[in-house]
């Protein structure tokens, strides 16, 4: 699962990077976001790719209370396109969610206390997470504010990640973004096509302090490299 990342990148530079116009609302940086908390997505507007602000935790259309994202801050790709909560918007509300980089918790044998790494790619450049989005306007659908609601889609992890954990995000190579940002690609099977682990080689990865266990804790020593011995 993906359950914490970090998001310190400029809206200004993410947008350019992913050829997208700026966000109306600008996020602070963070170094542990966590779930129920807004997020950066990049989606196909009108005019061309956007940077818009989405809350983490997916509310579908037909949601009777906004806590069911609580539980949909994932969509495993092996279920996404035949479950109930994520099959409307695999088909035409698809996303991209960029972070710098994300943690993962290694179980230490005889411990209760497991690890923290932090995750990220060798060239330092910011991961593309295939992510899906909703509208929800309350349990009449009558709600005067609209509330924006994403999901991350995870699969298998890779060699790399294999060592602390049997699943990890799916990561979109450039290649593929307008394949999957075009709303009109109702394609499904070639959609699912793209949900498959990244090359071993895009990622690289450090312990970091258990400080990242504590969702108050969001400056940039969360991803500084540490003994795991000492970590805590």
């Amino acid at each position: 699962m993906c359950g914490r990342f970090v998001a310190a990148t400029p809206p200004d530079q993410l947008a350019r990077y992913f050829g997208a116009a700026l966000a109306e609302t600008l996020l602070p940086e963070s170094y542990n976001v966590a779930p129920t908390t807004d997020i950066y997505a990049v989606v196909d507007g009108p005019n061309g790719r956007e940077l818009a602000v989405f809350h983490w935790g997916l509310v579908p259309v037909w949601a009777k209370d906004i806590k069911i994202g609580n539980r949909m801050i994932n969509a495993r790709a092996e279920t996404v396109a035949t479950s109930n909560a994520f099959k409307h918007a695999l088909k035409k509300k698809r996303c991209i969610i960029p972070v710098d980089g994300f943690y993962e918790w290694k179980a230490i044998p005889g411990e209760k206390r497991k690890q923290p790494y932090f995750v990220h790619r060798l060239d330092g450049e910011p991961l593309a997470f295939a992510g899906l989005w909703e509208t929800w306007r309350g349990p009449d659908r009558q709600a005067e504010q609209t509330l924006y609601s994403s999901t991350i889609i995870t699969t298998t992890a890779n060699e790399t990640m294999q060592p602390i954990h049997d699943r990890m995000p799916v990561i979109l190579p450039a290649s593929k973004w307008d394949e999957w940002l075009d709303p009109t690609n109702d394609d499904i099977a070639s959609l699912q096509g793209l949900l498959i682990p990244a090359p071993a080689h895009l990622l690289t990865m450090h312990p970091v302090s258990t400080d990242v266990n504590n969702v108050r804790n969001k400056g940039p020593h969360l991803i500084d490299p540490t003994d795991p011995a000492t970590s805590t």
